[in-house]
């Protein structure tokens, strides 16, 4: 079988979701920066490229704000801007949407993108549902991304529901997930992460009933 051709992309690892209005709220988010630390640690151990993504409104935004405080990247992520082989500022959920980050990838030879960052509900599921067209292999570290709880209109969901819930329907069809440490393992053996696929998951979730 061969090697994945990868490259990690962190996204949106902004101060925003830590001091800002977003902030994330499960897992952890001092412990999903440590494994986006640790997932950064191991992509340049292997040679692996590291993408850096931002997401950048105007001045006058009340999230993202660019040049803001909140803006800027997460010290633990800002530390390793130096390594990055790219970075992108985005406008939209996607990191695909209106970037240049399809043409480069491609001019690498990359077919495997492991995704990390915020948020779950957001712009982890958007870039994952997008490469699938495009016809990118899509890793999702489950323990690097986070979710914050949600209320409107149409109801209510807490964090940790809204995550392991997107990380169930993640698994079934568009990405493999897994956690960092096993993601590490993987990378040093030049294996794909395993994958689930969704007449396999729709099979387990009847029997589980």
């Amino acid at each position: 079988m061969t090697a994945p051709r990868r490259a990690l992309i962190v996204i949106d690892a902004q101060q925003e979701y830590f001091d800002g209005l977003l902030p994330i709220q499960y897992p952890a988010r001092d412990e999903s920066i440590a494994r986006i630390r640790a997932a950064i640690d191991t992509a340049k151990q292997t040679g692996t490229s590291i993408v850096l993504v931002q997401h950048e409104l105007p001045a006058e935004a009340p999230v993202f704000a660019s040049g803001s405080v909140t803006w800027q990247n997460h010290p633990e992520v800002a530390a390793h801007e130096n390594v990055a082989a790219k970075r992108i500022s985005k406008q939209f959920s996607s990191i695909f949407a209106d970037t240049d980050l399809e043409a480069w990838l491609r001019e690498q030879d990359i077919d495997t993108i492991t995704l990390a960052g915020y948020m779950t509900n957001n712009c982890v599921i958007a870039s994952a549902a997008a490469a699938e067209p495009l016809g990118f292999a899509v890793e999702v570290l489950s323990d690097a991304t986070g979710a914050i709880d949600l209320t409107n209109d149409a109801g209510t969901a807490p964090a940790r529901q809204i995550h392991e819930i997107l990380m169930a329907l993640l698994h079934s069809n568009w990405a493999a997930v897994t956690d960092t440490e096993t993601w590490a393992t993987a990378l040093h053996a030049g294996a794909p992460a395993p994958k689930s696929d969704l007449v396999t998951s729709a099979e387990q979730g009847r029997s589980a009933r």
